[in-house]
């Protein structure tokens, strides 16, 4: 079950609003843990026997991690964090790498319980661990499948204490809809219009940018309006996370990109890999050395092809480029050839994800500067574009700050006609994320696969 289904808008999610609104606040927690249960095992019942066990395991593995650094034994703690870790890689590895059927969410929730025990094992959080609050820190519905990350220490410190006031809920509202119109509308109409791209036979260099063009957009919409409505449905439920996306495609250069682009997963690799390898404190070599581990890392946990592994070293590359290399100099390039710069580099490493095989996507890059396409235009470049060019301008508009802007001047905190016209927006993105819905375009959520 997706946020973005019927079932979930007009059934799921107004039922437990609605009980949750009514019922005593101690049985608050409680409810949402049953929740999450049901919500996953809609979408996955057998792999909810996999999660299951993992809560579990990490539970005695955080409690045990506690247990020793409280009685000085930061040896054995730290034993017991490397096996703990090795055997929730161990699993993760074997789940997406032979071919196995993954349990959903696995590589998002294997992350989350990694976060317990490094936050535990830091003195980041309390060393006792209770066994319901991580039960529903791993299984809270809105970020299982596919986030955002949220740190054991930044949940744990909500678990207790969420309520739900009428501004949060509100804000909460919004942010979902938002999302749901970014994802049900835009993106799943963007991933229709790239699988026609790549089936025409004669492959232009207009073509070839229009489908990177097509999937950065598609790709961005998709997992950026995923996680609005995660994030606003968690703040329904009186949970605040932090922000997962920050108009990535506005960067200067590909350091500040990534920055902005899935902020969860970065700080998760920061603060869990980079800088207990030693981080930026080191000489210039360890800190390449220490780089290059997190993006190989960052490539491996995307996917198991080949393809993923050279996207990490492409976007690996770029950042020690533009650190030790381009990165002044690029400061006296004027801002607008700046952003062009980094969002074609960027652009041309996502062809590493829409392009199946290791080949496909070398021939497409080739492609983009004239090498093996069917000359630089044609008729049906010129069709394609222009069949789906207001489409293009919608979502590039919704890739920068411009819509959130213009919405500004129209918030519910304002009396009068704006607060009228602003209801109206949201009544509109809705109907036409629900037409997107039922004009057959419906698709999962594209890091769901990840």
């Amino acid at each position: 079950m997706g946020f973005n289904s019927l079932v979930f808008i007009f059934i799921l999610l107004p039922f437990a609003l609605l009980v949750y609104k009514y019922i005593p606040k101690q049985w608050h927690n409680i409810f949402l843990l049953i929740l999450s249960l049901f919500f996953y095992a809609w979408g996955s019942a057998p792999a909810l026997i996999m999660i299951l066990l993992s809560v579990g395991f990490n539970f005695f593995a955080a409690r045990g991690i506690g247990q020793h650094i409280e009685s000085g034994d930061k040896r054995t703690a730290r034993i017991q964090l490397i096996a703990s870790v090795a055997f929730d890689v161990a699993l993760l590895a074997v789940y997406k790498y032979t071919g196995l059927d993954m349990p959903l969410g696995i590589s998002f929730y294997s992350f989350s319980v990694m976060s317990c025990l490094f936050d535990v094992y830091y003195g980041k959080t309390s060393a006792q661990v209770e066994f319901f609050d991580f039960f529903l820190y791993v299984m809270f519905f809105p970020k299982i499948i596919s986030g955002p990350i949220v740190k054991w220490e930044d949940f744990r410190a909500q678990v207790h204490n969420h309520a739900v006031t009428r501004d949060g809920f509100l804000q909460g509202f919004e942010l979902f809809l938002a999302g749901f119109f970014k994802k049900a509308l835009l993106a799943d109409k963007l991933g229709v219009t790239l699988a026609s791209l790549l089936a025409r036979p004669q492959q232009t260099v207009g073509l070839a940018w229009i489908g990177v063009f097509v999937y950065s957009f598609e790709l961005y919409l998709d997992f950026s309006g995923y996680s609005d409505m995660a994030i606003g449905l968690a703040r329904m439920f009186g949970f605040s996370f932090k922000k997962n996306f920050d108009y990535p495609y506005t960067s200067e250069s590909v350091s500040v990109f990534w920055r902005r682009w899935h902020i969860s997963l970065g700080a998760w690799f920061r603060d869990y890999v980079y800088i207990p390898l030693g981080g930026s404190r080191c000489n210039r070599g360890t800190q390449i050395r220490n780089l290059m581990i997190v993006w190989v890392l960052t490539g491996i946990w995307h996917g198991s092809t080949l393809n993923y592994l050279i996207w990490g070293l492409y976007h690996g590359s770029l950042v020690l480029l533009d650190k030790f290399v381009i990165g002044e100099r690029l400061q006296k390039v004027p801002r607008r050839l700046r952003i062009l710069l980094t969002d074609a580099a960027v652009f041309i490493g996502w062809v590493f994800f829409f392009r199946t095989g290791i080949g496909d996507a070398f021939a497409h890059i080739g492609r983009l500067f004239g090498i093996g396409a069917a000359g630089f235009w044609s008729r049906a470049t010129t069709f394609s574009l222009t069949e789906n060019l207001i489409l293009l301008i919608i979502a590039a508009l919704c890739c920068s700050p411009w819509m959130k802007n213009m919405h500004a001047k129209l918030t519910y905190k304002k009396d009068g006609a704006a607060m009228y016209i602003s209801v109206a927006l949201y009544v509109i993105l809705f109907v036409f994320g629900v037409a997107g819905i039922l004009g057959s375009t419906w698709t999962s959520f594209m890091y769901a696969n990840f």
